[in-house]
């Protein structure tokens, strides 16, 4: 059996990382609301679609043909980069269309069903086999797709957090602005204190 390398021991294994993904995801979903402002649905959808890219991109590059070396037979593997096309196509579709747009909701609605389904082959089937199968490798798959994330996001840092703002509701970004304002006054003043008990 093979030891897993320290980055294997800190960093989330990679059928862990791949659960936090389907949360992240669905998360962000659950914010959608059909009567949201088009700036808040687009920011929401650019959110998702950002990370269902990332996330199908990890799993070819990586976690699918070490799972595929362990156990070719599985159905569930043989059908999962179909279905990651599939969810490319519906992607393309919404980054074409403005949040305006009739058919928008239906088309992220359609995307978030094959997702869900996708999800529920994965968490059911996929991960405890590979949980079955690899082991203490899942660690060091982890790290590698850890570090293959970063390289994929990191040119993209300016969108995701572009896309966060646009996807919080007003209330949210004004409780926020109002956090950091608070904030920045209580460290100012308390560092004002500091250096007149100096």
């Amino acid at each position: 059996m093979n030891m897993p390398s320290i980055a294997g021991k800190l960093s989330p294994t990679a059928t862990n990382m791949i659960r936090m993904d389907h949360t992240h995801t669905m998360a962000t979903f659950h914010q959608y609301e059909i009567d949201s402002s088009p700036r808040t649905k687009q920011g929401l959808v650019n959110t998702i679609c950002l990370a269902l890219e990332i996330h199908a991109q990890l799993e070819e590059e990586i976690f699918y043909p070490a799972l595929r070396a362990m156990d070719s037979s599985n159905p569930a593997i043989q059908k999962a980069v179909p279905e990651h096309n599939e969810m490319k196509r519906l992607i393309a579709k919404l980054r074409g269309m403005r949040p305006t747009e009739a058919g928008y909701d239906d088309t992220l609605f359609e995307l978030m069903r094959d997702v869900m389904h996708h999800v529920a082959d994965e968490e059911t089937i996929l991960l405890p086999e590979a949980e079955r199968l690899m082991g203490d490798r899942l660690g060091d798959l982890g790290a590698q797709m850890l570090k293959r994330r970063v390289e994929l996001a990191a040119p993209r840092g300016g969108e995701i957090a572009t896309n966060m703002l646009r996807g919080m509701p007003k209330s949210t970004m004004m409780l926020a602005a109002g956090a950091l304002m608070a904030g920045t006054y209580l460290m100012k003043r308390n560092g004002n204190h500091t250096r007149n008990d100096a």
